[in-house]
């Protein structure tokens, strides 16, 4: 059931903005940076240090917080209704939704001048990022699929890194893509399995509920993809064997994530969730690694 009524919006509250873009909960950041990474590792061959590669991270940082906030504006009515985000900002009347509307054009309008002082393909391909982080959490009505749509957007900075650094887009990087795409469906399947029961009764689709008691042979298939996917890229890079160490790496991770959700208990698959940041260091150091002693 829907909630019937939002809290009363005080005129403005800094630290409801703040937690509304979920600066006080950097994992989604990260999550989204750890791909940006990978990317910018294989295209510049470990100089992330130049304007295209930290002007699409900012950018990265801003559209992040841009769909957290249009997010919680789509889930508003039905946010109350749910355990783990029934003190959101928008529910509570911390920030009304007028301030989200205005806050989420700002960071997107801030993102666009950042990569307006990149190359033409990488703001063509803003304009796809854009649409995929405005549409993702309308998707949760209409299909059974929304982490597919989010994959898809978490995923797209990836070409945007090759383009900002390279001027095009080559093949290994739809291969990263590929990966990053099963692993984002994976951990947020992850993430979804916590609100579960909630979203049943509220009618919000996830990936959670349609692989229903697969749920955990779904992840683990998601999880092989993406090790076998980042092992083509690795072949096509012709990349040190510490990538693959750090694949093996990421493997372990991956078991002891099957173990945690074993149960299905909310806190367990919410810890899981949070776990794949480490999954998303040790992919981006072992590409370092890679990268650095290929140059010796």
């Amino acid at each position: 059931m829907k909630t019937q009524q939002l809290g009363r919006a005080t005129p403005l509250s800094w630290r409801g903005l703040w937690r509304l873009c979920r600066l006080d909960k950097p994992v989604g950041i990260l999550l989204l940076l750890w791909p940006t990474l990978w990317a910018l590792i294989d295209a510049s061959q470990g100089n992330v240090w130049s304007w295209p590669a930290l002007a699409l991270m900012l950018g990265v940082v801003l559209m992040r917080s841009a769909g957290c906030v249009i997010n919680d504006y789509a889930d508003r009515h039905w946010d109350g209704d749910v355990e783990r985000t029934k003190s959101r900002p928008l529910v509570t009347g911390e920030v009304s939704p007028q301030q989200a509307l205005i806050l989420f054009i700002t960071l997107c309008v801030c993102a666009f001048v950042l990569v307006l002082s990149l190359n033409q393909l990488t703001i063509a391909l803003s304009v796809v990022a854009a649409g995929l982080a405005t549409i993702y959490p309308f998707t949760k009505r209409i299909t059974q699929l929304p982490q597919m749509v989010l994959g898809l957007a978490f995923s797209w900075a990836i070409p945007m890194a090759y383009a900002a650094v390279l001027g095009t887009v080559p093949i290994q990087a739809w291969w990263l893509f590929a990966a990053n795409l099963c692993w984002t469906v994976a951990y947020d399947t992850q993430y979804a399995m916590v609100d579960r029961d909630d979203d049943v009764k509220v009618g919000i689709k996830s990936t959670a509920i349609l692989f229903g008691q697969f749920d955990r042979l779904a992840i683990a298939i998601l999880q092989l993809l993406f090790l076998i996917c980042l092992i083509v890229f690795a072949w096509i890079t012709l990349a040190e064997p510490v990538l693959l160490f750090g694949l093996l790496l990421a493997a372990g991770m991956f078991v002891r994530q099957a173990k945690m959700i074993r149960q299905r208990e909310r806190q367990q698959c919410f810890a899981a969730f949070r776990a794949n940041n480490w999954v998303g260091f040790v992919v981006a150091a072992a590409m370092a690694a890679s990268v650095y002693w290929s140059q010796l």
